[in-house]
């Protein structure tokens, strides 16, 4: 066991606490990989919250780069010092979704509770989001790194691990956007403003964005977006409507807020598809009228981390961003330490940021 600084949450709802904690060694099928930044994701603030449970104390932190520095028995394909992104994306290869090629469904059990980390007396530390990554070395499965390029900007990499994936990949994977086709983007986050990127490159030929502010759309315009609309006005779906002459192929809901998951069939043409890429807290419930679903032959499907497949999206996702065709650094807001995280953390809620960074 190795010591390691963390950001350990103790309580729900309250700042976290840096302090020692001990990383074993990686076991069969791991690496261990000495991080060199980790993005603040709204997944992350959701655990820290409460809001989808789990056992604490524990480190979150998910979207992360670093250099491998120790590998486990069974690796093959990776050598020490090797740069790398980090996700939660753990897969077993072998299950029926993986066997099916969607590894980031993976149906086989990991105990969160009995991974790699420990407190410094020996307790149970939970190994949030089966990656850790808020410290300054985390231990995961092989499945769950991809390799970069030597030279990329490791800030600008981590946010491959879960923003870009998940936005460019729920419309790219999921969403399976077509050249022409109209999209609907509610939310200019940092999802959201990936799901615009992948909407881009997909060739579609609206694509209209929908947020709370007038900053936030004129960001969205930035990274793709052909138009805006408020959605705090009274019937924003009818006014998208009327820039595109027609509903959109497909809506992407980038958010959590409840309220943007009931609005989203409205903004739908008849054979539309609503994807649903934000995480809600546990229990939150929206509502729909089904008969308009069915008779107009729309669909609504869930987007987990963007379908992702780590060995093929990584690679063509780089290639993109070295022709300067998929905005990375544009994305990063703030540059922080690890003992500033609780700061980082609060302008993340604040919503203004597009992602801060935790760089070591």
């Amino acid at each position: 066991m190795s010591k390691i600084r963390a950001a350990v949450c103790h309580e729900f709802g309250k700042p976290l606490v840096i302090e020692e904690v001990e990383l074993r060694a990686p076991e069969a099928g791991e690496v261990e990989v000495t991080l060199s930044a980790c993005a603040i994701c709204f997944s992350d603030i959701s655990y820290l919250d409460g809001g989808w449970g789990g056992t604490l104390p524990a480190v979150y932190g998910h979207e992360a780069s670093g250099h491998i520095s120790a590998i486990g028995p069974g690796v093959t394909g990776h050598k020490l010092g090797d740069p790398v992104i980090v996700t939660l994306l753990r897969s077993c290869g072998t299950c029926p979704t993986c066997g099916t090629g969607h590894p980031s469904r993976c149906e086989t059990p990991y105990d969160r509770d009995h991974g790699p980390l420990k407190t410094v007396d020996g307790g149970i530390l939970h190994h949030g989001l089966k990656t850790g990554a808020f410290a300054e070395k985390a231990v995961v499965h092989a499945s769950q790194i991809a390799p970069l390029p030597e030279g990329i900007p490791m800030d600008a990499a981590s946010l491959l691990s879960c923003g870009v994936i998940t936005g460019v990949g729920a419309v790219v994977n999921t969403g399976q956007v077509r050249p022409g086709e109209v999209v609907v983007v509610i939310g200019a986050g940092g999802v959201g403003l990936n799901a615009i990127q992948g909407a881009r490159i997909a060739g579609a030929s609206r694509i209209i964005a929908v947020d709370m502010t007038e900053a936030k759309l004129a960001a969205a315009k930035e990274f793709g977006a052909t138009d805006g609309v408020l959605a705090t006005e009274e019937k924003p779906w009818s006014m998208a409507r009327d820039i595109a002459g027609r509903g959109a192929d497909a809506v992407f809901v980038t958010v959590g807020a409840i309220p943007a998951f009931d609005t989203a069939p409205r903004f739908l043409a008849p054979g539309g598809r609503m994807v649903m890429v934000g995480m809600p807290h546990s229990g939150a419930m929206s509502t729909y009228e089904p008969v308009i679903i069915a008779a107009l032959a729309q669909s609504m499907i869930g987007s987990v981390m963007g379908d992702t497949v780590l060995a093929r999206d990584i690679r063509w996702m780089v290639d993109l961003y070295q022709q300067d065709r998929l905005k990375l650094d544009e994305l990063i807001s703030g540059r922080w330490s690890l003992d500033q995280i609780n700061e980082a953390i609060a302008d993340t809620r604040s919503g203004a940021a597009r992602r801060n960074v935790i760089v070591f």
